[in-house]
């Protein structure tokens, strides 16, 4: 019955039998027996068809919501079953940085679970030095992190994209009508950093000392608490990410973070042990590095 649950759950998402068939690699024919078998079992109309159209019934609807639930359950079931059964958990374990507001990541963590949905995926954030510890000690197989130290032969270093700096303020701030601000014109005004209690320290004179910030600084937990600070006028916060991330808020800004008159830039790498260049890493890093690439693109037709 799994097998003609997933079928209708095609049929009702592609909308159509006959792009069902071909996602599902059956005939269209074939398709369409399996859903009256599928209705026969059950005793109830799913689909109520009319001339080359169909709707679901209310039995339908329900069925198909309900579907989708069972469905996840039992790939997860299943999953959990064959880790069991192997003893031998193979995963993947991933950090990137706590404020890291880019889609890149997203993207890749998506990719690689639908290509290998067996392969668990451990995932933490933490701030630059917070990530080089847990790839250090073993704790992490990669890292996504910016470049403030020199690269070292114990890795690969893996520059993903070298990026121009923004930061974030207030929609209502009149410094949001500018293209571009000064570290030095940002001195009044309190820079909103996201790390935690340990690292706060490190990143406050990271900002003071390479980036150039001299004001006071704020600390928040996470993005989103940092954001609200943001939007309520508390101060701006240094941005990780992309320049145009999707569904980006009217309530913020974004604005070009400069000294001396020229855009200042980072590097964002994935790093990983070179004696750790496991099949898993190399293939997420490969994942994470096309998704960047098309991110650059976008930017640029943009």
């Amino acid at each position: 019955m799994m097998r003609q649950i997933k079928y209708f759950q095609a049929v009702v998402r592609c909308k159509s039998f006959s792009e069902a068939a071909e996602e599902c690699f059956i005939s269209q024919s074939a398709i369409s027996q399996q859903i009256q078998a599928l209705e026969k079992e059950l005793g109830v109309q799913l689909l109520h068809r009319e001339n080359r159209r169909f709707s679901l019934t209310p039995a339908g609807e329900h069925f198909y919501k309900k579907s989708l639930i069972l469905t996840a359950d039992f790939e997860r079931m299943c999953q959990e079953t064959v880790r069991i059964a192997n003893k031998d958990n193979a995963e993947l374990r991933i950090g990137y940085l706590r404020g890291y507001a880019g889609q890149e990541l997203r993207m890749a963590v998506a990719g690689f679970s639908e290509k290998y949905p067996d392969v668990s995926v451990d995932i933490i954030h933490g701030n630059h030095e917070e990530l080089y510890d847990a790839l250090r000690s073993g704790r992490v197989d990669l890292v996504l992190n910016d470049q403030r130290r020199a690269f070292s032969d114990e890795y690969v270093n893996c520059i993903l994209t070298t990026r121009e700096c923004y930061i974030e303020i207030a929609a209502r701030s009149p410094l949001a009508y500018l293209e571009g601000v000064e570290t030095e014109d940002l001195k009044n005004i309190p820079c909103i950093l996201v790390a935690s209690p340990e690292q706060r320290k490190n990143e406050r004179n990271y900002y003071q000392e390479i980036v150039g910030i001299k004001g006071d600084f704020l600390f928040a937990e996470n993005l989103e608490e940092a954001r609200l600070l943001v939007i309520g006028g508390k101060g701006f916060m240094p941005i990780e990410g992309d320049e145009n991330e999707p569904g980006f808020t009217a309530t913020l800004r974004r604005i070009r973070l400069m000294r001396r008159g020229k855009p200042i830039k980072r590097n964002y790498c994935a790093f990983w042990k070179t004696d750790n260049s496991g099949y898993y890493v190399e293939e997420f890093a490969d994942m994470l590095k096309s998704e960047f690439q098309a991110a650059n693109e976008r930017q640029y037709e943009i």
